[in-house]
């Protein structure tokens, strides 16, 4: 089976040059730089704008998922219901490609997690083109090998998937207040050596 068989693939919006931040209104953009390494977006990073072009495709939504069609890792980021901004019309920067799930007998938090995966991003990584900065053509991604079991093997893989990233957090935020530590004596030491010299 390949992605193409279980969802659409649709580049993001084809913003030309800078996209210009508009404060008041209520259509957002998602860039590489609203995404965490943690695979969570951040929604109050999205630049507020305006879409330069008449028609205006649809709406990101619950479920969806966004693919990085650019750099050395193309990472899968799903938009989650945590935290979703409900009032707001979200579309990707052209540095993605977008996700839209066709049958529901697949888990976007599963697929989300296989094209994170090692086979996936071989897959990419082998196919992709470019040589200062990588990407992938949409057919490419399209092709992508993705094996779909059973609803409940997709569910306990993606709570186990969930588990192992909290527990990666929680351990991220011991490494930085252990460093934070460190720094702040090795600070203190130095000043007291200045004081005494």
């Amino acid at each position: 089976m390949k992605l193409s068989d279980i969802a659409s693939v649709k580049p993001g919006y084809p913003f030309r040059g800078k996209i210009e931040e508009l404060k008041d209104s209520n259509v957002c953009v998602v860039q590489m730089k609203d995404v965490s390494p943690y695979g969570d977006i951040n929604w109050s990073s999205c630049t507020p704008t305006a879409l330069p072009g008449k028609k205006s495709p649809p709406s990101l939504g619950i479920g969806d998922i966004l693919v990085a069609a650019r750099g050395s890792h193309n990472y899968a980021v799903e938009i989650a219901e945590e935290g979703f901004p409900y009032n707001t019309e979200l579309h990707a920067a052209p540095q993605f490609y977008v996700l839209k799930i066709k049958p529901p007998n697949v888990d976007p938090s599963f697929l989300t997690w296989q094209l994170n995966q090692a086979p996936c991003q071989r897959y990419l990584q082998k196919n992709a083109e470019g040589t200062l900065t990588k990407s992938i053509r949409r057919n490419i991604l399209e092709n992508t090998p993705i094996a779909v079991p059973d609803m409940a093997i997709q569910t306990a893989i993606s709570n186990l998937a969930r588990t192992i990233k909290q527990e990666q957090q929680v351990m991220s935020e011991i490494l930085d207040k252990n460093q934070t530590l460190m720094d702040a004596i090795a600070g203190d030491l130095l000043n007291k050596a200045q004081r005494t010299a």
